[in-house]
């Protein structure tokens, strides 16, 4: 019997989160992540899916995380991570299945794992206690587990991260775990930490990122050393982002994702040629990897393979290194989750509003490839994780082109995802959902966004519009909006909307809601436009001003997205902050946040909240979420995504209940002079 999408489906829901293939075989283990209802929780266990569809076997069922899964050189064993004991630490277990057992015992957590070419032994990244107030040197002293204050000093920025709380009590650092015995040593030392790495082919050097020594550590840059920690260099010196390296299988070249300059969100694919030294772009204005740790080399060494960004959408590419030609080897209209290869398939998962989570495979085909939008043949699926699904009515969902102002004094055509109960045409309210970055797309993963469906289920219509300065879409078209944040998207948004409703799309009743970024435009907008009835706002920039100094990103971020850096152009800043126009917001507006939130602080809601409030009879609330941090939506307490959820819904339901004729807000959202005069003259 179908049903329609409700909240409480976010409790079925299983997502993959990793996947690795066994070497020389056609197997793929994967980390799947659950629901534990009774702890408000999460579990993930490591499942096996033969690449041919023939057999799926969950190895693990230990209560807390097993995440992570690595196949041993051979084939014959599997290490992950698990947090079963307490603190993620590595594990082993056989191909066959049985017991898995510890390796080795870290005092402080495991992070990241590679096994060594031999087999023998594992690389892994690890962390260690350190004394803030030695400020990076090393010294001996008394314990700082035994004072009993216990101060978090800040030394160098950043000193917090989200999700993380305070830094800089730990580092992280590479470590040998011996595969028999499991005893450990440790390979790097130094005030930084290792952020991702990779070993060489033949064994004897590790390539990694690390983070910079001194006062300022959010640039990272590439290093190698040998495989007892010595020799250790630095590779690049350009770049501000290093990000997962990769060695070509002849040891001579790396790869990785990173960019140049400070708080660019739109990393670039780069090699770099060992004997000589020298780093390259490849395809810098056409290639957006999806994702820095699916890149990985031919066997030939010849062509990179990888997940693309292109257009909102994700492909699976081929690129020849030396040429610098790309092929398509698998596209269509959606995104993709995890992603590995084994030497006849590739592996992945699927995002997309009709969709679950589930792992597929398809043949490779690396000398061949498809049309840039072809649907890939010959995949298959490989899990059935989510059976429920069947159940559900189903959900469309395909993109819409709409003509909009450039912001330049021309037009310029962009692409949104409409999504809509199958089936609907009449005219029905509309949901207008803005992502975050702004330096990103709109994601189609069902965690986060689980109030699509249940509105779409309830008579809703939902656009997730890629405004400028959204990322894939070309490095022009994403810078754009540097230094012009509102100002040049809020009119496409509007305009947008002003289609649907003549298409019949849009009866009239328009919300806006959304986080991060998309917070911010949700209270820009309402500042700036009367064609909202409601507004969701979640964890916002509300006052770029304040969010400089008080998130764990603003210093460096905030420069680079007013179009100013590396100084910061304060004045720019508080012109186009929400705060400056929310007290003329007729439009009732709900703010969300996690309450210990260090991306987008509590602070930032709060300043708008109170704002609004104090401005008139606007109907606002404000609802923090203790514990919870910037991912609260998508990766929060079960109950807390759900809290969520139901309130995003309840308020602009309840705000939007009859049709009203609104005006679109243009005159209001007109683009600053290039004499830098205020957005709006009533701003002064």
């Amino acid at each position: 019997m179908t049903q329609h999408f409700s909240v409480e489906d976010l409790y079925l829901h299983q997502k993959i989160l990793d996947v690795h293939c066994a070497p020389g075989l056609e197997l793929a283990a994967c980390a799947v992540l659950s629901v534990d209802c009774e702890k408000d929780s999460y579990v993930s266990c490591i499942w096996t899916f033969a690449l041919d569809g023939s057999a799926a076997r969950q190895l693990t069922r230990a209560p807390g995380r097993d995440e992570s899964p690595r196949w041993s050189p051979d084939g014959k064993r599997l290490a992950f991570l698990s947090d079963r004991g307490g603190s993620p630490q590595v594990h082993l277990i056989r191909r066959d299945g049985g017991e898995a057992w510890q390796l080795g015992a870290f005092p402080q957590s495991v992070s990241n794992l590679r096994w060594a070419p031999d087999g023998r032994s594992l690389v892994v990244a690890a962390a260690v206690k350190t004394d803030p107030d030695l400020r990076g040197a090393r010294g001996h002293g008394k314990p700082p587990e035994t004072r009993r204050c216990m101060p978090e000093l800040a030394w160098r920025l950043p000193y917090k991260e989200d999700g993380v709380g305070y830094l800089l009590q730990r580092e992280f650092h590479l470590f040998r775990l011996d595969a028999a015995s499991g005893r450990h040593t440790q390979l790097t030392d130094g005030a930084f930490d290792v952020l991702a790495f990779d070993v060489s082919p033949d064994g004897r050097r590790i390539a990694f990122a690390r983070t910079r020594e001194g006062r300022f550590a959010h640039c990272n840059d590439l290093w190698v050393c040998d495989a007892d920690g010595r020799n250790a260099r630095r590779l690049t010196h350009d770049h501000a982002i290093v990000m997962q390296p990769c060695w070509s299988p002849d040891g001579q070249r790396i790869a990785f994702t990173g960019a140049r300059e400070e708080g660019d969100a739109e990393p670039r694919l780069w090699i770099l040629d060992l004997p000589s030294g020298k780093v390259r772009a490849l395809c810098e204005d056409t290639v957006d990897v999806a994702d820095p740790g699916s890149v990985q080399w031919t066997p030939d060494a010849s062509r990179l393979v990888f997940t693309r960004a292109h257009r909102g959408r994700h492909q699976i590419v081929s690129l020849d290194v030396a040429q610098e030609s790309l092929q398509v080897l698998a596209g269509g209209d959606r995104q993709l989750g995890v992603f590995g290869c084994s030497a006849r398939h590739f592996v992945y998962s699927v995002d997309h509003p009709s969709l679950p989570s589930e792992l597929w495979a398809r043949p490779r085909c690396d000398e061949g490839g498809e049309g840039p939008g072809a649907q890939p043949a010959m995949e298959r699926q490989l899990s059935r994780l989510n059976p429920w699904w069947q159940d559900r009515i189903g959900i469309d969902a395909h993109t819409v082109e709409f003509d909009v102002p450039d912001g330049r004094g021309g037009t310029e055509r962009i692409e949104g995802w409409l999504l809509r109960a199958r089936g609907c045409t009449r005219p029905q309210p509309l949901l207008n959902d803005v992502h975050g970055g702004p330096a990103s797309y709109a994601l189609l993963d069902f965690d986060t966004n689980v109030f699509w469906q249940v509105l779409c289920a309830r008579g809703w219509a939902v656009l997730a519009l890629n405004a400028v300065g959204s990322a894939s879409y070309g490095r022009d078209f994403c810078r754009r909006l540097a230094g012009h944040w509102g100002s040049r998207d809020l009119p496409q948004h509007l305009a947008a909307i002003e289609r649907l409703r003549a298409d019949g799309v849009s009866d009239g009743r328009v919300a806006i809601s959304g986080k991060s970024y998309g917070g911010y435009l949700s209270g820009y907008a309402t500042g700036n436009s009367d064609a909202f009835a409601a507004a969701v706002v979640m964890a916002p920039v509300g006052n770029i001003e304040t969010h400089f100094g008080t998130s764990d990103g603003g210093y460096y971020a905030d420069p680079f997205y007013m179009a100013s850096s590396p100084a910061f152009d304060r004045e720019l800043a508080t012109r186009l902050s929400p705060l400056q126009h929310i007290g003329k917001s007729k439009t009732p507006t709900l703010f969300m946040q996690g309450k210990d939130d260090e991306r987008c602080p509590k602070c930032q809601s709060e300043e708008l909240f109170v704002s609004l409030a104090r401005a008139g009879d606007t109907p606002t609330e404000l609802v923090l979420y203790p514990g919870e941090t910037h991912g609260f939506l998508g990766s929060g307490a079960p109950s807390c995504r759900e809290d969520a959820a139901r309130r995003i819904i309840d308020w602009i339901v309840r705000f939007s209940d009859a049709p009203v004729q609104r005006g679109t807000g243009q005159e209001r959202a007109e683009e600053p002079s290039a004499e830098g005069r205020p957005l709006h003259a009533e701003s002064g």
